[in-house]
């Protein structure tokens, strides 16, 4: 049966159905919001893999073309693989999510987002995320939610929550928030150098709204919710856990004080290895071997929470990091720039650990990248690429397509230095900046900004301020809390929260923060964003220290440009029929035989008239400049003009002025004297003086030679006399 419940959520109809769609799943709904339709199914697996040392938890967020009233592009036009929105999507439904599932829980449970119908002003991202909590809170699966988003804007000094496109266009402020009742457990942002207080005041108020939404979730739960379902538990015995924490909890200590990350690591794995061994030659010969895989689960469980906790005691009572920083301090700095000779530009930074090699390559406006996607943008000009290979970490992989994690930093990175990015008609390029992590020990997606900024500085890109990224940790002991500064990558992984924030001297510019526990409060937010500040700004003074402004000039190896306007009506003329005229001005201008020749003069025409030449040569642009400038050239009545002729017909012949601009001299206008055929006065290839007579009713453009030859005779008549 068909139930239908409503909210009015900040002036828009919040519609949840129930009942009709999708009724073998779980659980699932069908969300209006506005006019965005999401059906969200959430679905768990009848068998546990209780062995399993991770929660299977997998969130799809699918975009239908037909939502948005398109059809996909390619040869197959159909849907293909996730685009980088919908796994951006994706990754921001499980994210809030994942910490809810109780930790021994091991059903695989997977949550499907359909996006059946979009409002561009009704985010369907938002619209999903409310709807996967509600299909998984509605459900039997075990799950301590419910968790709801918004997304916050700022326009002319007040907060809105989730802005139309048009008031999002003119917000300082874009921030996704997600949260339970009590706490915010997920923030996504990027913003136009924002201060932490105004930040701060932007979460706390997205945390009110997705209050109303959670206690709406919690409404329709009460009414039609299932009662939550019992699930096997792997129960380890007090006896067990205190004979393998007494082999285990001095050496851990002792190893989680080593300094160096791989040593560090190495000490790890052994003490592990050497505790699994140890319960396997002891109980292979008198246990199944299902048995023995079990006891072995047991023993690494105990190892993982004997690890976790002495890790915390460490950090929060202890007051002790493994390298002997302080809290608030930053591991060691380095920066080099023009690390890469050929490239437009490149730059390599080094914190500790973990080090980027960014470089940054320009090209084309007509390079951006094509968006087949949902949202309004169909293109972008500014891209940043990360990539993660195993040999950062020391270790063996997986190589190919980039991962969620890896489109998720370069994402992050990418909101962070758009913000600061000069708009096209400062600087008519496409920028592609890539980040190749080659060593890793924590925060290698803000490593990525810091050299993706100097990089873009050594490319001559004008930004408009230098930008740095720096992580920030929490570690959460009872009720004592410590907030460490620049985490490593175990810090990270025993750690509570990744807290990233990236900014100028000025402001916030991108900010990322995930949580392992149920949510943070704003004491614990302000107190980071605080200790974030001052880690950046101590990092900004190195990247100026070592490149202290953008470049005057772009590279020598990066393409030139040359920008002029010219009249929109005469578009269709330098492009010429098919493509003519401007492959003839390519091909002659930067002598090549083919347009997709690498050393080919690119030229982007723009529907405003805006032209732009792109060449490392600055007199092929200039070259071609003046070939185009020539055929939009508007011929002046009654001038003389040397012109080329290019045909000759029973009726006259047809004389080039100049490339794209072509007259008749009709036979009558040859000569003073009468012509019989015009193939006895001119041939092909002669240059003859010819006089504007201007253009007919149907735009052809009239020539006479005759009235030159008229003008001529009178001169030399007066000279003569």
């Amino acid at each position: 049966m068909k139930k239908v419940f409503e909210l009015d959520f900040r002036g828009r109809k919040l519609i949840v159905e129930h009942g009709q769609l999708a009724k073998q799943a779980s659980g699932s709904v069908l969300v209006r919001y506005g006019d965005t339709a999401v059906l969200s199914t959430a679905v768990v697996s009848k068998k546990a893999n209780l062995l399993s040392d991770f929660f299977p938890l997998m969130v799809l967020y699918q975009e239908k073309l037909y939502s948005v009233g398109k059809i996909p592009g390619g040869f197959i036009k159909r849907e293909g693989r996730p685009s980088e929105a919908a796994t951006l999507a994706a990754r921001m439904i499980d994210r809030p999510m994942r910490p809810l599932f109780p930790e021994d829980f091991k059903h695989e449970v997977q949550i499907v987002n359909t996006i059946l119908s979009v409002d561009p002003d009704n985010s369907p991202e938002m619209t999903a995320l409310f709807a996967s909590s509600l299909a998984t809170s509605i459900s039997k699966i075990p799950f301590n939610g419910p968790v709801a988003s918004v997304k916050v804007g700022r326009v002319d000094g007040e907060f809105v929550i989730n802005p139309t496109t048009e008031q999002a266009e003119k917000s300082d402020i874009d921030l996704t928030v997600a949260g339970t009742m009590d706490a915010i457990n997920m923030v996504e942002s990027s913003a136009k150098q924002v201060s932490e207080d105004d930040m701060l005041e932007a979460l706390m108020f997205g945390h009110e709204a997705i209050k109303e939404l959670v206690e709406f979730e919690n409404q329709i739960v009460a009414e039609i919710g299932e009662e939550k379902m019992e699930y096997e538990k792997l129960e380890i015995s007090d006896e067990l856990k205190e004979e393998v924490e007494n082999l285990i909890q001095k050496p851990i200590d002792e190893a989680l004080r080593i300094k160096d990350k791989l040593e560090k690591y190495a000490k790890l794995d052994e003490i592990k290895e050497n505790l699994v061994s140890k319960y396997k030659e002891e109980n292979e010969d008198n246990l199944k071997p299902e048995q023995l895989n079990e006891l072995i689960t047991k023993v690494k469980l105990i190892y993982d929470s004997v690890e976790y906790e002495v890790f915390r005691q460490i950090v929060v009572k202890e007051k002790t990091r493994a390298d002997g920083r302080a809290m608030d301090e930053i591991r060691p700095l380095s920066a080099e720039i023009d690390f890469l000779p050929r490239t437009h530009g490149s730059a390599l930074f080094t914190r500790g650990q973990t080090q980027s090699l960014s470089i940054t390559t320009l090209g084309a406006l007509g390079e951006h990248q094509i968006l087949d996607g949902l949202g309004l943008e169909d293109s972008k000009r500014f891209m940043l690429h990360y990539n993660f290979p195993q040999f950062s970490v020391g270790e063996t992989g997986r190589y190919g397509a980039p991962g969620r994690r890896e489109v998720g930093h370069g994402a992050l990175g990418e909101k962070a230095l758009l913000q600061v990015i000069p708009d096209e008609t400062e600087f008519p390029y496409t920028i592609r900046v890539v980040s190749e992590i080659l060593e890793s020990n924590g925060s290698s997606s803000q490593a990525s900004i810091c050299a993706g900024c100097m990089s873009l500085m050594a490319a001559g890109v004008p930004i408009k301020a230098p930008v740095a990224g720096i992580a920030m940790g929490l570690i959460t002991k009872d009720d004592d809390y410590t907030i460490l500064t620049d985490i490593q990558g175990m810090e990270d992984h025993l750690g509570d929260m990744d807290f990233k924030v990236a900014g100028t001297k000025d402001g916030i510019c991108a900010l990322q923060m995930d949580i392992k526990i149920k949510g943070i409060s704003k004491q614990i937010l302000k107190e980071a964003l605080e200790q974030a500040k001052k880690a950046r700004l101590q990092i900004l003074k190195l990247i100026t220290d070592t490149i202290p402004a953008p470049r005057e000039e772009v590279s020598k190896y990066a393409p030139k440009t040359m920008t002029f306007k010219i009249d929109p009506n005469k578009i269709k003329d330098v492009i010429g029929k098919g493509g003519e005229m401007i492959t003839k001005i390519i091909l002659e201008s930067s002598h090549v035989n083919t347009v997709s020749d690498v050393n080919a003069v690119k030229v982007d025409l723009e529907d405003d008239g805006q032209v732009i030449i792109y060449h490392t040569d600055k007199e092929i642009i200039e070259e071609t400049a003046r070939r185009i400038k020539e055929i939009i050239r508007e011929v002046e009545p009654d001038k003389v003009y040397t012109g080329k002729v290019v045909k000759v017909e029973d009726f006259g012949c047809f004389v080039e002025l100049w490339p794209g601009c072509e007259g008749l001299v009709h036979v009558s206008q040859l000569d003073t004297k009468r012509v019989e055929k015009p193939s006895d006065m001119v041939k092909v290839g002669d240059e003859i003086l010819v006089k504007s007579l201007g253009y007919d009713k149907r735009g052809r453009l009239n020539l006479s030679r005759k009235e030159v030859l008229k003008s001529s005779e009178k001169k030399d008549s007066k000279e003569d006399k």
